[in-house]
């Protein structure tokens, strides 16, 4: 059977260069007070844009920049805001057009050569990547600029330094089967301090979206179509999902794609988080659909709700028997969220349950796992 899904959409009008202007229709927090996570719930409202879009697809969004961050930068330079080359004032272009917090190349290089004597400037001149790394680890575009001082440009210089203002794309939390009007993503906003009593850093588009817009608000967006991460055409194939924190974001919309196509193929999902009391995100969504059959198993981690941390791995290797019956029965295996660990252990933790469960061998665990890549039935969404 062929899940009555939405098509993959036609390529749209709207890209980088011309975002639809999109008025946030609806914000909420998701993550309760006392977490360690802030994260929000966000509604694009896509109005007579023409987007059309697909579970699991993601949306760019073009951020403006902390009004206060480019002040500062400019006030350090002693740039006042004048015209620049580009018509417009100096401080307008580069609070909506410059990337400010993550230094380029181009900057890094001008700064070194400007205090030749500094630590930035051996680093460079050796070129050991490693060691910029760590020097740039809590430092953003002020950082580096207050600690060196003779670093000075004219207006034109600032800009040609400067990269273009980044553009992040979220995985989309929505179907457009249940809100084919409205986009909703699923964004935890970053902030970090490099040390106690440091100014607070914070990511350019995730402290837009939660401090410097407010509902009615016109945003740049556009789609980012995600072919390769969809739901499965045949309705009857079972789904796994292993999304953790803001992972769950494209499995919300997964879920709600095949409740309303009226998917008849299991669908269970792997959710985690540090506590459950403050990080259990769409916590009446996800019994709703429990309560309605949709959602068929809901396994759950919250790492530190004991003494020993447990995590979404865990609960594989614990449930290793069924998900490899599942994954025999023909299911789909997704992945979503954080590359550098989550996935890495998960695909880890995947192979351990197939070699344990088939009763082969590490390399016929590795060709298992080949083969369902091949078959598109191991997909992840992960950075």
């Amino acid at each position: 059977a062929t899940a009555a899904a939405a098509d993959k959409p036609a390529k749209s009008k709207w890209n980088r260069k011309n975002p639809f202007p999109s008025p946030l229709a609806a914000t909420r927090r998701l993550s309760a007070e006392g977490s360690a996570k802030e994260i929000h719930h966000y509604e694009f409202d896509l109005a007579d844009s023409g987007i059309t879009y697909a579970a699991g697809d993601a949306l760019a969004v073009l951020p403006v920049n902390d009004p206060e961050l480019v002040s500062a930068i400019l006030a350090c330079l002693d740039l006042d805001g004048a015209l620049a080359a580009e018509e417009s004032t100096l401080f307008e272009t580069v609070l909506k057009t410059r990337e400010i917090r993550t230094p380029g190349k181009d900057l890094i290089a001008a700064v070194a050569e400007a205090s030749p004597d500094g630590g930035l400037a051996d680093i460079v001149r050796r070129d050991d990547r490693d060691a910029l790394d760590s020097f740039l680890w809590g430092r953003d575009i002020l950082d580096l600029l207050e600690e060196n001082p003779s670093a000075r440009f004219t207006a034109d210089e600032l800009l040609g330094l400067l990269r273009p203002q980044q553009s992040p794309q979220y995985s989309i939390s929505s179907s457009p089967l249940a809100s084919p009007d409205r986009i909703h993503l699923t964004v935890a906003s970053v902030r970090h301090s490099p040390e106690p009593g440091a100014r607070s850093h914070g990511g350019v588009c995730s402290t837009y979206l939660s401090d410097r817009i407010a509902d009615g608000d016109l945003t740049g967006i556009w789609l980012q179509p995600n072919n390769a991460f969809s739901v499965p055409e045949d309705a009857d194939r079972p789904v796994i999902m292993v999304g953790p924190g803001t992972g769950i974001a494209p499995f919300r919309g997964f879920l709600h794609e095949r409740a309303e196509a009226g998917a008849t193929g299991g669908n269970w999902l792997f959710f985690g988080d540090q506590h459950r009391a403050t990080d259990y995100i769409y916590e009446d969504e996800l019994t709703d659909l429990e309560e309605k059959g949709v959602l068929t198993k809901l396994s759950l981690a919250f790492s530190r709700d004991q003494a020993e941390k447990v995590y979404v791995q865990t609960r594989m290797r614990e449930e290793a028997e069924e998900l490899y019956r599942w994954l025999e029965d023909g299911a789909y295996f997704y992945v979503c969220g954080d590359a550098s660990r989550m996935a890495k252990d998960v695909e880890t933790a995947l192979l351990d349950v197939i070699a344990e469960q088939s009763g082969g061998s590490e390399n016929a665990a590795l060709e298992y796992l080949a083969t369902l890549k091949k078959e598109k039935r191991y997909v992840r969404d992960v950075y």
